[in-house]
């Protein structure tokens, strides 16, 4: 049933509590909560949600979260109801010890706003702790003598609560002798005193036995006891004195360990065994005993651990005098510890971004972070800097919170990676700072085309080139990274003599390597324009072009092509003619030439290469052209053959020969009078071919002499029958000789074309060639038949015509075949 009502009173309490600390800080800065030590975990403690003024779907949006500076968390945020709740059982005495009043102080941070709200909540006693003594039984030896109203302290008592919950009071078992009496100040400890009412005598009573209660003041009341054993003493008439009641020393909290810190002294005024003083703690808690050590002999006060302003700023010891048979005085010794520079500041970060994109504009938050120093004073105030040449700065937030900002546009392809070295430093004697790093990727956006390193590119490859052969290679650099710098080629779009120019050139999308797919002629074409478009895979894609131009190198891939003397089809040799007359540098003729490569590839030169009769020739180094070196005499050969070399001056050089048959001789007449004294071959692959060659001008000249007959007698027809029309009366006007063909009208045709044969030496068949006839010099008159002769009629006028040029026509055909197949005859027996 008490406890029940325990509970429901502790309920009230909390929503009192609750309600006041909501109340009396509504519309302050600061949200202030009041709760009662050791609720259960997860005990409501405010709605942060309605104290922000933010609805409860927008807690996960905002990322609320708690961020304290102390090592364990006390609190938690509820995110689905707002509510802030314990975390674990919070035991005010262990956290605040004897501190009136008891708080903790956190902040609510706002993740996407980066926004701080100090939070402080009052942690309230509750009667939750039984005073002690620090001893369960304590011996008091008293003098028979002793005075009535004589005072004799006795152990301390603790309570740990603070307030009405705390000591109020002592009660002492009943008795006649003794009672009991606190004498207290203000905030300090209560020491109970045992008062002499009645005077002792110890032959009645040596020893009293007594309790001692001590009790506090809370709801419900709790008290706790120790025995008090009390010693009646022969007369023993001073007890030891301290120098002063109250012993005070300020020492600095790096002391090295077994440092003096001060001497306690008490005096006797007794002799013997009764002045011999001996110094003891009063109270011994373990941490005291760790960090100070008293000498029992000498009173002397030294440290046996390190001092830390930090954990303790004041200490407050109480030490005994006692002589040994029994009297004692008690002093205190306050003991202040000054605070040294000897903590380097701290710096918390909590909150920030790793990586912020380049386009981010300035003020963009980075990074949060706490700076605090844990000793006080000037030793405890700390500034915090960056470098000044970095694009950012410091804003100050609230509770030594600071913004990390920027404050201009980044630029990754500049910088990358930041290494922001936060300082910060205290303002002690000498100053201790501490640095911590931030580190900022700067994230890339493709804000970069992929650039080539030159506007444009000339490439020079020689023609002949394998297919497939790799020819140049292009790069374009783009500065973003990922796949902002993945760089594509391709080709433009363009045409070359009607086929696209991916037929001739590719390139390869990754590398940029160029590949011919033909191999270039330098006669076809001598240059191509290209033009490489470069583009990266961002998001939009960015691009850039440039041009290139392929030139085609020359090489030496033709040989010269002779155009005179053209060679004939059927392999036959032509025949020049040098009359015996010809004085030296007489032109026989000129070999024309021509390369179809350029340059030097292209720059022919002549030579005569091998001759019949060596020195009888010369041949033009640069213009081709066969003269005679020397006067032709009579004993020089009929026919000269001379081969006639044509090089260029490629490397290595190309050359071509033709063979030239020179005949020496004034006229065609006079080659074949000469061809006739000359001897026949032996050969007798040629006496073969003669055999043929003879039968065939025996065949062809009995045509020619049966067609010569056939004519004469159709001419003789017709002389007759323009007898036969005189004697009717018509006058005859004669027949012009020129109508009749003989021997020396073939003479004369052969003469008019004797200029225009070639003959092939190195060859079994001759070849003739003949220009266009000159009429004037026809062997059957042109105006035979224009003339009207007055013995013929009209009709006959018109007959004669048509006949006399069906006549002359096959009488030229047939005298040239005739000539020719005699010609070639005698060349070839030759």
């Amino acid at each position: 049933m008490a406890a029940l009502q325990k509970r429901r009173h502790r309920s009230g309490l909390v929503v009192l509590v609750i309600l006041l600390g909501i109340l009396g800080e509504l519309g302050a800065r600061q949200i202030r909560y009041s709760i009662p030590e050791e609720l259960d975990k997860g005990s409501f403690v405010g709605n942060i949600a309605d104290d922000l003024g933010l609805e409860l779907q927008e807690l996960g949006e905002h990322g609320v979260r708690i961020v304290s500076r102390g090592r364990m968390q006390l609190f938690s945020l509820n995110p689905r109801s707002g509510n802030l709740v314990t975390a674990d059982r919070i035991d005010r005495e262990e956290l605040c010890a004897q501190t009136a009043r008891c708080l903790v102080s956190f902040n609510i941070l706002i993740e996407d706003k980066l926004n701080l709200y100090p939070i402080e909540v009052e942690i309230l006693d509750i009667n939750d702790n039984t005073p002690r003594f620090f001893r369960e039984e304590l011996e008091v030896k008293i003098p028979e003598n002793a005075p009535p109203s004589s005072r004799f302290p006795l152990m301390e008592v603790y309570d740990l609560d603070v307030g009405m919950n705390s000591l109020q009071g002592f009660k002492l078992s009943k008795n006649s002798h003794f009672s009991v009496d606190v004498q207290s100040e203000a905030d300090r400890p209560k020491y109970p005193e045992l008062v002499l009412e009645r005077a002792l005598d110890r032959e009645g009573d040596a020893v009293h036995h007594l309790i001692l209660t001590a009790v506090d003041g809370g709801e419900p009341v709790r008290s706790g006891t120790a025995r008090i054993v009390v010693t009646v003493l022969d007369v023993n008439d001073n007890a030891p004195v301290f120098t002063q009641p109250i012993y005070r020393v300020s020492v600095p909290e790096n002391l090295p360990v077994g440092t003096p810190v001060l001497s306690v002294n008490a005096t006797d005024q007794d002799e013997g065994v009764h002045a011999e003083v001996m110094y003891s703690f009063l109270r011994v808690t373990e941490k005291i005993s760790k960090i100070f050590c008293l000498n029992v002999f000498t009173g002397e006060i030294s440290i046996s651990a390190n001092l830390d302003y930090e954990d303790s700023s004041f200490y407050e010891l109480d030490v005994e005098a006692r002589d040994r048979p029994g009297l004692l005085d008690r002093a205190k010794v306050l003991i202040t510890i000054l605070d040294v520079n000897d903590n380097v500041p701290e710096v918390v970060v909590t909150s920030g971004s790793r990586s912020v994109a380049e386009s981010m504009p300035p003020g963009t938050v980075i990074a949060l972070f706490q700076v605090y120093d844990r000793d006080s004073g000037l030793n405890g105030l700390v500034t915090c800097s960056i470098s000044r040449s970095m694009p950012f700065e410091l804003e100050k937030s609230v509770d030594n919170y600071y913004r990390l900002v920027t404050n201009t546009v980044l630029d990754r392809e500049q910088v990358s990676l930041y290494n922001i070295t936060v300082t910060v430093t205290d303002k002690g004697i000498p100053p201790l700072s501490t640095e911590t790093l931030i580190y900022l990727n700067v994230a890339d956006i493709n804000d970069n085309p992929p650039a080539f390193p030159h506007s444009s590119y000339s490439v020079y490859i020689p023609e002949n080139n394998p297919r497939g052969a790799s020819i140049f290679s292009v790069t374009a650099h783009d500065p973003d990274s990922h796949e902002n710098a993945q760089v594509t080629y391709s080709l433009s779009e363009d045409t070359l003599r009607g086929a696209p120019l991916s037929s001739y050139v590719s390139i390869n999308s990754d590398t940029g390597v160029l590949y011919a797919l033909h191999s270039f002629d330098y006669e076809q074409f001598r240059d191509l324009q290209l033009r490489v478009t470069a583009q990266d895979s961002g998001d939009p894609p960015l691009s850039s072009n440039v041009s290139l131009s392929i030139f085609i190198l020359d090489q030496n891939d033709n040989t010269p092509e002779i155009l005179y003397p053209a060679l004939p089809t059927d392999g036959s040799t032509g025949v020049e003619l040098a009359p015996r007359s010809a004085e030296p540098g007489y032109l026989v003729t000129k070999v024309v030439a021509v390369d179809r490569d350029s340059g030097q590839n292209a720059w022919l030169s002549y030579r005569l290469l091998k001759a019949s009769e060596p020195g009888l020739f010369a041949v033009g180094l640069h213009t081709g052209e066969v003269r005679t070196a020397r006067p032709l005499q009579d004993r020089d050969a009929l026919k000269q053959s001379l081969v006639v070399a044509v090089q260029d001056h490629g490397q290595p050089p190309l050359s071509a020969t033709v063979t030239l048959t020179v005949a020496v001789a004034d006229s065609i007449p006079d080659v074949l009078t000469d061809l006739g004294s000359i001897r026949p071959s032996a050969d007798p692959d040629a006496s073969g071919l003669t055999l043929y060659l003879v039968v065939a001008v025996a065949a062809i000249s009995c045509v020619f002499l049966a067609f010569v007959i056939v004519l004469l007698g159709l001419r003789l027809r017709r002389w007759h029958s323009s007898r036969l029309l005189q004697a009717a009366g018509v006058g005859l006007a004669g027949v012009p000789a020129s109508s009749f063909v003989g021997v020396d009208g073939v003479r004369a045709f052969l003469q008019t074309y004797s200029q225009e044969v070639s003959v092939r030496a190195d060859s079994r068949e001759s070849h003739v060639i003949f220009p266009q006839p000159n009429y004037a010099d026809t062997l059957i008159s042109g105006e035979s038949c224009g003339k009207s002769e007055p013995l013929l009629i009209q009709e006959d006028s018109g007959f004669c015509k048509e006949e006399d040029s069906l006549v002359q026509v096959r009488l030229f055909l047939l005298l040239v075949l005739f000539e020719q197949e005699r010609l070639k005859f005698s060349l070839i027996s030759a």
